[in-house]
C-alpha cells in the first residue's frame, strides 16, 4: 500500500514532547494528521472517526495499544492497524525538537510488514528429574512433587537423612552425558545406585553400574557445578540455580511448575539444504555455523548440516554468518528488514535532515527497556541516533549492516547486554569484516560500534558524533534471497562510498572472493564444477570448459579439496568487476576427435596426457598394445565397437580365448 493511502495519528503525549506535522509530511510517510494533546483519552473520538474513512492507520503510541485495538475490534474495523513508539525512541529527549525526521523514519518502517514464520511445538508431561548434591535438591523435590513426577539423582558422596515416607526415588549417580531438550531429555548415568531401604543416619546405596539412561521432560540442575549444556540458560527445560542462592533455588522451582503442557517456540532459521556448503563427497567445505552455534543445535548431516529446531535458541549467528543463504533468520526475515531499512531512511531524507542517522540495532528484551529507561530517567536517546528492533543482536550480519550504509546512514552501533547470554564471536566476525570494508572505501570505520552496556547512562554517551549529509546514496529495492542482498548490499555500499575501490582484498574466511587455477595443471575434469555448491564454478555441455562466477563464490573451499590435481587454490576479496561480469572462461582447450568416428569427446590434452602415461607400461607395448592404446583414442561408442570386434578388453591382462559353454557350467 502506498504510504500517501496510509493515515497517521500522531499525538504530543499530554505536551510532553513536540510533534512537527509538516516535517513529517514532507517526509511522505503518510497522510499525517494534526497532532492530538491527548488521543488515548480526551480525543479518542479522532481514532473511532478514521476507522471508519481509512483502511491503513498508524498511531504512534504503543503504551495504549491495547486500549485503541480493542476500540477498533469493537468498531468492526478490518483494516490495516499498525503502532509505533516515537515517545521514548524520539520525542522524550533532551533533543526532541530536532527528532522530526527520526519519527518520520519511525513511521516509515513500521508500516513495512513482516513475514510469517513456522513455529516448533515441545511436548512436556511433566516428568523432572532433579540432580543435587545435597539436601537442598530433596526439598525442592519435595515442593515440587505435588505438580510434577520427580526423582532425585544425588551425585556419589551426597549426604542426605533418608526419608521417613518414599514419594518419589532418590537414586545416586553422576551424569556422564547428556542431550535433548523440554520434552525429550536424555541422560547417561555412571555410578548408578538404589538406595538401601535400611539406610538409617544418612541414606545409603547399594552397589552400582555405569550406563543407565535417564529419560525426562525436564532437567533441574541443584548441583552447583558446570552446566550440562553450553549456554545452558538458552537450553529449553534445562534449568539451573546454585543451591547456596535460596532465592534462586524458589525461582527454579517456580519456573518448573509452569512447564507442563504444549508449548510453541518460533522456527529462528529457514534452512534450504541444497544451498549448504558444509561438504560434498565426504570432503568438508565450510563450518561457519558448526563454529559458532552456543547452543551446539547444529551437527553435520552429510553434505549439509542439520538446524535442530527445538534446541535452537535463535541467536541468529548461523544466519548472519552464513555465507549461501543455507540459513537464514526467519523473525523477522533479512529482506523485511532491509525494506525497513530502505523506508526509514528514504523518510528520513525526504524529512530534510542536516545531518546523517545512525541506525541503533537493539533487541526487545534487553535494548529497548534500556532506551525506555534513558527516555524516562536521562537525556533521551540523540536526535540522529535511529533504533530498529531486532529479535536477538547477534542476528544482524554483513547484508544489514552494508545495506544501512549503502541507504545513507552516517553510521551503525549495534546494542547488547554488558555480559551477553552466549558467545558472540560471529558478530564479532561480522564486524571485522565491515570495518575493512569501510577502511577500504574511506568510510568512518568507528562509525561502526558494538555497544555493550546494560546502564542508560553508559548508552547514552556511547555514540559516534553526527555525520553531515554528504555523498550519494543508493535506493536500491532489497533481493527476496540472502546472497542475493549480501552481495548487491555491499556492491551498493562500495559504489556510493567516498573511495569507491573496485578491488578489495580480505582475510581468509571472507564470504567473498575467486578461485585461482593452476591451468596448467587443470586436466578439466569438472570435479571442481560437481563439487561446488552455489553454481560459480560451472562447465560449458558443448566445449570442454571451465566457467566462474564470482559474485556467486562464497570460498567454501570444496573445489580445491575436490581437485585430484591440486590446481585451486583460493583468493579472498572483493573484485567489483568480476562480480559485474556473469561468467568468465577460467580454462579452455579444443575438444580432441574420435579416431574412429571425428565426434568430439574429452580433450587433447587429457588424451595425450593418458597416452603418454600408458605407453611405457607392458600392457601397452608391441601390436596389441598399440591397438590398447588406439582404442583409448576412441568415443565411447566406437570403443564399444572395437573392443566387441576385436575381441579384448583394454584393460585385462589375463590371457584371452573363445569362452565355451563348459567354461560357464564351471562358473
Amino acid at each position: 500500500m502506498p504510504p500517501a493511502d496510509r493515515l497517521i495519528l500522531t499525538c504530543t503525549c499530554e505536551g510532553t514532547m513536540p510533534v512537527d506535522a509538516d516535517t513529517l509530511s514532507r517526509s511522505r510517510c503518510g497522510a499525517v494528521q494534526g497532532p492530538a494533546h491527548q488521543l488515548c483519552r480526551a480525543q479518542l473520538d479522532r481514532f473511532r472517526k478514521a476507522l471508519g474513512q481509512h483502511a491503513a492507520i498508524t498511531v504512534t503510541c504503543t503504551q495504549e495499544a491495547p486500549l485503541f485495538s480493542e476500540v477498533a475490534e469493537d468498531e468492526g474495523f478490518g483494516g490495516d492497524l499498525t503502532f509505533v513508539n516515537i515517545r521514548e525512541t524520539a520525542g522524550w529527549s533532551d533533543e526532541g525538537d530536532k527528532a522530526a525526521p527520526k519519527m518520520a523514519a519511525l513511521i516509515a518502517q513500521a508500516a513495512v510488514p513482516a513475514a510469517g514464520f513456522d513455529v516448533v511445538s515441545l511436548e512436556s508431561a511433566g516428568v523432572a528429574l532433579v540432580l543435587g548434591r545435597d539436601e537442598v535438591a530433596v526439598n525442592a523435590a519435595k515442593t515440587l512433587s505435588e505438580t510434577l513426577d520427580i526423582t532425585v539423582l544425588l551425585q556419589p558422596g551426597a549426604e542426605v537423612v533418608p526419608p521417613a515416607v518414599t514419594t518419589f526415588p532418590v537414586l545416586q549417580g553422576r551424569v556422564r552425558k547428556a542431550s535433548g531438550h523440554l520434552g525429550a531429555f536424555e541422560l547417561t548415568i555412571d555410578a548408578f545406585a538404589d538406595p538401601v531401604p535400611s539406610s538409617r543416619g544418612k541414606l545409603r546405596f547399594g552397589s552400582h553400574r555405569d550406563g543407565a539412561v535417564s529419560r525426562c521432560d525436564l532437567v533441574l540442575d541443584l548441583t552447583g557445578g558446570s552446566p550440562l549444556f553450553s549456554a545452558d540458560e538458552l537450553r529449553p527445560g534445562y534449568l539451573r540455580a546454585d543451591p547456596r542462592d535460596p532465592a534462586g533455588v524458589a525461582s527454579l522451582v517456580t519456573q518448573a511448575t509452569q512447564l507442563v503442557g504444549t508449548f510453541d517456540k518460533p522456527r529462528y532459521i529457514a534452512f534450504t539444504p541444497d544451498l549448504c556448503a558444509h561438504s560434498r563427497s565426504k570432503n568438508t567445505g565450510c563450518t561457519r555455523c558448526l563454529d559458532l552455534c552456543p547452543a551446539s543445535a547444529i551437527t553435520s548431516a552429510g553434505d549439509s548440516v542439520r538446524i535442530d529446531p527445538a534446541i535452537c535458541a535463535g541467536c541468529g549467528q548461523c544466519a548472519a554468518a552464513c555465507p549461501t543463504g543455507a540459513a537464514s533468520y526467519a523473525l523477522p526475515d533479512v529482506t523485511t528488514l532491509a525494506r525497513r531499512l530502505r523506508a526509514a531512511l528514504a523518510a528520513w531524507n525526504a524529512a530534510g535532515s542536516p545531518v546523517k542517522p545512525l541506525i541503533l540495532f537493539h533487541d526487545t528484551d534487553h535494548g529497548a527497556p534500556l532506551i525506555d529507561a534513558l527516555a524516562r530517567f536521562g537525556t533521551g536517546l540523540p536526535a540522529h541516533v535511529l533504533p530498529l528492533a531486532v529479535n536477538e543482536a547477534t542476528q544482524v550480519g554483513p547484508e544489514l549492516i552494508a545495506s544501512a550504509l549503502a541507504y545513507g546512514a552516517g553510521g551503525v552501533c549495534i546494542l547488547t547486554r554488558a555480559r551477553p547470554r552466549h558467545d558472540i564471536k560471529g558478530l564479532y566476525n561480522t564486524l571485522a569484516l565491515m570495518h575493512d570494508l569501510m577502511l577500504a572505501t574511506g568510510l568512518e570505520p568507528n562509525s561502526l560500534a558494538l555497544i555493550q552496556t546494560d546502564d542508560p547512562e553508559a548508552l547514552q554517551t556511547a555514540f559516534p558524533a553526527p555525520v553531515p549529509q554528504s555523498g550519494s546514496r543508493a535506493s536500491f529495492l532489497p533481493p527476496g534471497d540472502k546472497r542475493g542482498l549480501l552481495t548487491l548490499s555491499v556492491a551498493e555500499m562500495i559504489r556510493h562510498a567516498p573511495r569507491p575501490e573496485r578491488q578489495i582484498a580480505l582475510p581468509a574466511g571472507a564470504p567473498f572472493g575467486a578461485v585461482v587455477v593452476d591451468t596448467a595443471a587443470c586436466t578439466l575434469c569438472h570435479a571442481c564444477v560437481g563439487a561446488c555448491p552455489t553454481g560459480a564454478l560451472s562447465d560449458n555441455p558443448d566445449r570442454p570448459m571451465l566457467r566462474f562466477t564470482e559474485s556467486a563464490c562464497v570460498q567454501c573451499g570444496l573445489c580445491a579439496a575436490t581437485c585430484p590435481e591440486s590446481a585451486i587454490t583460493l583468493s579472498p576479496r572483493i573484485d567489483l568487476d568480476a562480480w559485474d561480469q556473469p561468467k568468465r572462461i577460467v580454462k579452455e582447450e579444443e575438444p580432441f576427435a574420435c579416431t574412429g568416428c571425428g565426434k568430439p569427446f574429452g580433450t587433447k590434452s587429457s588424451i595425450a596426457r593418458v597416452t603418454e602415461k600408458l605407453s611405457s607400461h607392458w600392457m601397452f607395448s608391441g601390436d596389441e598394445g598399440a591397438a590398447r592404446l588406439r582404442v583409448l583414442t576412441l568415443c565411447e561408442d566406437c570403443r564399444v565397437e572395437a573392443v566387441v570386434n576385436e575381441g579384448f578388453d583394454p584393460h585385462d591382462d589375463s590371457p584371452r580365448r573363445p569362452r565355451t559353454a563348459e567354461d560357464y557350467r564351471q562358473d
